[in-house]
């Protein structure tokens, strides 16, 4: 993954000096342009490489060879680790340590505090593909600074809130922090403005946004997932279906027609039906009874609808 990438790439720059595009395409495993891509992306958001033309040249941090990387400021250091933060592969979050370890001692706390800012999960709900919201960025800087902030939310009112962390799902933004009520989640599409306060943000000593946001999707799966259905469908066209209903779904196995058993799950039958209904015959439901009734019912009115002889 890139965010891994870039973090080796200035892991290497520290320990060698300087390297060349070669030189790192050869260490990370990806094409020569892929890591002159990687460089110049480190350039350009600010951190202090740079190129050095002719023999003997290559790419370089500021100051050369180091022990730390004071060649970067806080502002610099914390954008690097909110960068990378999100994506936790093992290596990567072995790197993070190193990195953090590195740093000036004044600015570790920041980006630490940035590493964690965020979590992306990939696994999906089944949501349609959305715009970022506008107010993530300054949600994030609120989490990071530790920084209680007053949002206004849906038709509640306003509300302070202490940011405690960041969510990415299917596109759409989860803000998890703590209120006078208790630990709460908002959707960040729904929160309608945000003032930053100079009061700060009081954390709990052991949270821990991965595995919080962990918990959080096992409560909202407990109420999304009240009603499950079994289909068969070309194995060719399964793992589509899955990723249509995310971890509501669950490939069981193969029957003798080549087809596959899939068991998906929705709050409703008109949820399920709704969801397969686009399917046409490409899908066959095999139980329950009330998610075959609803694809029936919306058959049927498409079919009064759209048919030749339907009145025009």
């Amino acid at each position: 993954m890139r965010a891994d990438r870039l973090v080796a790439t200035l892991l290497l720059m520290q320990a060698r000096g300087r390297v060349t595009a070669a030189e790192l395409a050869g260490e990370l495993e990806v094409s020569v342009a892929t890591a002159r891509r990687d460089l110049e992306a480190l350039s350009a958001a600010g951190v202090p490489v740079y190129p050095q033309a002719g023999r003997g040249g290559g790419w370089s941090l500021v100051g050369g060879a180091r022990t730390d990387l004071s060649g970067l400021t806080a502002a610099e250091a914390r954008a690097l680790f909110l960068l990378a933060g999100p994506v936790r592969s093992a290596p990567l979050a072995s790197a993070l340590r190193k990195l953090v370890h590195a740093l000036p001692e004044t600015f570790r706390a920041d980006a630490q505090a940035a590493a964690d800012a965020v979590v992306v999960d990939l696994a999906r709900w089944g949501e349609r593909d959305r715009d970022r919201p506008p107010l993530v960025d300054a949600l994030q800087d609120a989490v990071v600074r530790r920084r209680r902030v007053e949002i206004g939310y849906r038709d509640r009112g306003r509300r302070e809130v202490d940011p405690w962390g960041l969510v990415a799902k299917d596109d759409v933004w989860y803000l998890i922090g703590g209120t006078a009520e208790g630990q709460r989640t908002f959707r960040v599409d729904r929160i309608s403005g945000l003032t930053l306060t100079d009061v700060p943000a009081e954390r709990p000593a052991d949270f821990d946004l991965a595995r919080e946001w962990e918990r959080v999707v096992g409560e909202m799966e407990q109420r999304r997932s009240l009603l499950s259905a079994t289909v068969l469908v070309n194995a060719r066209l399964a793992p589509i279906l899955c990723d249509r209903f995310g971890r509501h779904s669950e490939r069981l196995d193969t029957v003798d027609d080549g087809r596959v058993r899939v068991r998906v799950a929705a709050p409703m039958a008109i949820s399920i039906a709704q969801e397969l209904a686009g399917w046409g015959a490409l899908v066959e439901v095999l139980e329950p009874d009330p998610v075959k009734d609803e694809l029936a019912r919306l058959g049927s009115e498409l079919v009064a609808r759209y048919s030749p002889t339907a009145p025009r």
